[in-house]
């Protein structure tokens, strides 16, 4: 399911020169960046400012380079948002618990890894965020259509044309390009700005003066 105009892929040929590769890919970073849609990212800022406010749990997941964006969660939303506010988010990484996981692995699929984590631990009120490249992982995917079943919001960061869970997410922040670094640049990106904008709106005009953000 597309979310824009598809992006011309990237690299489409050899380059020789590194700065001219590295011009070009900023080139891709910036016209993807801007591919993300104002609205869908304001409601997710509301969506999680609300949730951290009212005491719910955001669980993240992701497999690789969205594993570790996943894992950066739980520093810059539960340390930094929380960090002069009136905040205390609950951020949990389906993606960090490797004994868990790896037993899942073994014992069950690795496409289950995710959503039997997610069944032992979230409640209702609590919101499941995804992070797939592709939007087609079947861990990922299964994770997120147990949380749809059960009546959780889905958050979906996602690249390519979206995949699955385009259609399976409640809030859906889509980037178009077909570059995975790229892609993963700015849902990290995505991940910062949020956790630096929901801290900044509980601090007074002078605290964010005297702070490092």
């Amino acid at each position: 399911m597309a979310n824009g105009p598809a992006a011309m892929t990237f690299p489409d040929t050899r380059y020789a020169d590194i700065t001219a590769f590295w011009d070009a890919y900023w080139d891709k970073v910036t016209m993807a960046a801007a591919s993300v849609k104002p609205d869908r990212l304001t409601e997710t800022a509301r969506l999680l400012e609300r949730i951290y406010t009212d005491g719910h749990t955001l669980f993240v997941c992701g497999n690789g380079g969205s594993a570790a964006i996943s894992d950066s969660f739980v520093g810059d939303h539960a340390k930094l948002v929380q960090t002069d506010t009136d905040l205390v988010p609950r951020v949990v990484s389906l993606s960090s618990n490797i004994p868990m996981m790896t037993a899942i692995a073994n014992d069950i699929s690795y496409d289950d890894v995710f959503l039997y984590q997610l069944r032992s631990a979230a409640r209702p009120g609590d919101v499941l965020l995804v992070i797939s490249g592709s939007g087609d992982s079947e861990n990922v995917v299964r994770a997120a259509q147990w949380a749809r079943d059960t009546g959780l919001e889905v958050v979906a960061f996602t690249g390519f044309d979206g995949g699955r869970l385009a259609g399976l997410a409640t809030l859906h922040l889509h980037v178009t390009a077909d570059n995975y670094g790229v892609i993963e640049d700015v849902h990290q990106s995505l991940m910062h700005t949020l956790a630096q904008y929901i801290r900044q709106s509980r601090m007074s005009d002078a605290l964010i003066a005297d702070r490092r953000f």
